[in-house]
């Protein structure tokens, strides 16, 4: 096992060398009709996730899990079916293919099956694969899932005008208003410092992309569904989207190692302190952060963005790769 993930994580450090150098984005944001995505996934696997290693039969990906999961199985994660899907509705943009777009509403569909209500929690999605390294092993909720629900469930609305997809997309608001400790997916709300996790644990883990990303779903939201069709759901992600952007914000000068970035900011006991994004993720956030910019319209966004196009060079890369390493020993990742 500790050769394998040696080696499995010396490929990925390879792979991370030139990772979305040539990400495409969407800057535009126009009210009204969704197009393309904020990020212009494609639908080639090895472009869109390394984890997906196969289809169901209804077009629904499965993914493989990740190298400190053992046993190794086959398993629905949301986060890569929404990404999909998009990629999906890209295609559909693209060529106008029928085909594509039935296949993007099998995947919104997936979404509406696979839902979860509760009184007081709203609409919800859990992942059923463990996070050892936050020592998650029950299914968890996700904040990056919620907003993948948002973004395939507006444009499926938007694309057939069917009323179910638009309420599970209002439902799925919800868990964004309460924090982890009261079943839903915010953290740090009352220090006016509001983070949305990609990973929710017993602690906050506070994932960067992943909480841009959440963002994302919510910009979503709120560009789709105007106020005359349901003044209160565009009111509470309007409030949702501005406290996220001011975490953003208020939190960024303790991701931010004068050099680099890190990766999250983990209040789990013994998780390192110290635990830098990786190349693809700097690049990443780099991208993230000049469409919230664009959405928000908030120059701090703008100054972080250009931080990270000059950190972006091979000796401080090299910097972040000691770092990591220590981080990866720590966490038995290495």
């Amino acid at each position: 096992m500790k050769i394998r993930k040696i080696v499995f994580m010396s490929r990925k450090f390879l792979r991370d060398l030139n990772a979305n150098r040539h990400v495409a984005i969407t800057v535009e944001n126009p009210p009204g009709e969704l197009g393309y995505y904020y990020i212009r996934f494609e639908e080639k696997r090895a472009r869109l996730n390394r984890l997906i290693h196969s289809f169901d039969k209804e077009g629904i990906p499965l993914n493989t899990t990740y190298i400190d999961v053992d046993p190794p199985r086959l398993h629905y994660y949301p986060i890569s079916i929404g990404q999909y899907g998009l990629a999906l509705f890209h295609s559909w943009l693209a060529t106008g293919r029928a085909e594509k777009r039935d296949h993007f509403l099998r995947v919104a569909d997936w979404f509406l099956r696979n839902r979860r209500e509760e009184e007081g929690l709203g609409v919800y999605w859990l992942t059923d694969v463990p996070k050892p390294e936050y020592g998650v092993h029950a299914p968890w909720k996700s904040a990056f899932v919620q907003s993948r629900g948002l973004s395939i469930l507006t444009r499926a609305w938007q694309l057939t005008n069917d009323a179910r997809y638009l309420r599970v997309a209002t439902g799925a608001l919800l868990p964004f208003t309460k924090d982890i400790a009261e079943g839903g997916v915010a953290v740090d709300r009352a220090a006016g410092e509001t983070f949305y996790e990609e990973y929710v644990a017993v602690a906050p883990t506070r994932v960067l992309d992943g909480h841009a990303f959440s963002l994302f779903g919510l910009l979503d939201y709120l560009r789709a569904v105007p106020e005359c069709v349901d003044p209160e759901g565009p009111r509470l992600a309007r409030r949702l989207f501005d406290e996220g952007i001011e975490g953003l914000i208020r939190q960024w000068p303790r991701f931010d190692l004068g050099f680099w970035l890190r990766f999250n900011r983990c209040d789990l006991p013994g998780y390192p302190q110290d635990d830098p994004c990786t190349a693809g993720y700097l690049r990443l956030v780099h991208r993230q952060l000049l469409v919230l910019h664009r959405a928000a319209g908030r120059e701090e966004l703008l100054h972080f963005a250009r931080a990270c196009a000059r950190y972006d060079s091979l000796p401080n890369m090299l910097r972040m790769y000691r770092l990591k390493f220590r981080a990866l020993k720590r966490l038995d990742r290495l």
